[in-house]
């Protein structure tokens, strides 16, 4: 089972990084399926930012066009999966810089996703035709997301597409399949690199790592055609501009929905909706995505 979660950052912050909800990320899979998706999303809302900045009331609104890739493969007798994807986006926001109403835009690539993952229990490598008579026991699963800084971005600008940085997520994934339920936990966090050209260029921003952790609960009426309830927690991310501590500790949770409806042989059609259940601080968005997937064996 192969899932994006696809968007841009804003400000620099990566909120939807940390937003990320995505059911079925561990789920057992045989080996030498690829995978394409083409996935379109929209997310808009609030974004509350550090008060030390000269910026209130912002609201934005991020379009994404995404192409992903994604193969599984035998590590050592087990599933692994390796995944990339590229987002192109058009951002526009608007807000307040002291007394004056200001709105920008943005149009370009942001920061691509890859993705390595293996099912370390549970997740036997086989080909397809073993894995259809295979049982489907608790998967325990280990994955780590990198996103490099080649996203478009200005140093002399607040909001960008990119973070210029490097950011990394290593997480754990549990699931369990109970007839037709199936039950999942992961916790993760998100590492960063430092962004040496923040703002006006010459500032260095630093942030501490945003801990995260997601449940998901499924139900498979038959094959291709399931349907997610999503939740997500997270916490952390406090950020440091020239050694200077910020006030923007984020302590965030969000809700959210994802069904699967099978087209025609070997390709499904996922759309996914969120929404901020509480937000302290960073991007409280409301998102849908629907993504195009087509599988097929090798």
């Amino acid at each position: 089972m192969f899932g994006l979660c696809l968007a841009a950052g804003l400000a620099g912050s990566d909120p939807v990084s940390a937003q990320e909800l995505e059911p079925r990320a561990y789920a057992a899979s045989p080996v030498g399926v690829n995978f394409l998706v083409v996935a379109a999303g929209r997310s808009s809302g609030g974004v509350l930012v550090d008060p030390s900045l000269p910026v209130e009331d912002v609201e934005a609104t991020v379009n994404t066009l995404s192409v992903g890739v994604a193969r599984t493969f035998n590590v050592f007798g087990r599933t692994g999966l390796a995944a990339a994807a590229v987002p192109y986006a058009w951002l526009s926001a608007s807000g307040r810089v002291g007394e004056d109403d200001q709105q920008v835009s943005r149009a370009g690539f942001a920061d691509p996703r890859f993705k390595v993952s293996v099912n370390l229990v549970g997740g036997r490598a086989v080909n397809a035709a073993a894995f259809s008579r295979s049982p489907r026991p608790t998967i325990i699963g280990v994955s780590l997301g990198v996103a490099p800084p080649l996203g478009k971005y200005d140093g002399a600008r607040l909001i960008n597409l990119g973070a210029n940085r490097w950011s990394f997520k290593p997480e754990v994934g549990v699931s369990r399949q109970l007839g037709k339920w199936t039950f999942e936990g992961y916790v993760g966090a998100w590492l960063f690199t430092a962004n040496d050209s923040f703002y006006t260029g010459d500032s260095r921003r630093t942030q501490q790592p945003i801990t995260s952790i997601q449940a998901h609960t499924s139900y498979t009426f038959k094959p291709g055609l399931w349907l997610a309830l999503n939740a997500t927690w997270y916490a952390g991310g406090t950020t440091s501009i020239d050694g200077e501590d910020k006030a923007d500790l984020q302590r965030n949770s969000r809700l959210g929905a994802t069904v699967s409806l099978p087209l025609i042989r070997g390709q499904t059609l996922k759309i996914l909706t969120s929404t901020g259940a509480t937000t302290r601080v960073g991007a409280d968005f409301r998102t849908v995505v629907a993504a195009w997937q087509i599988a097929w064996l090798d």
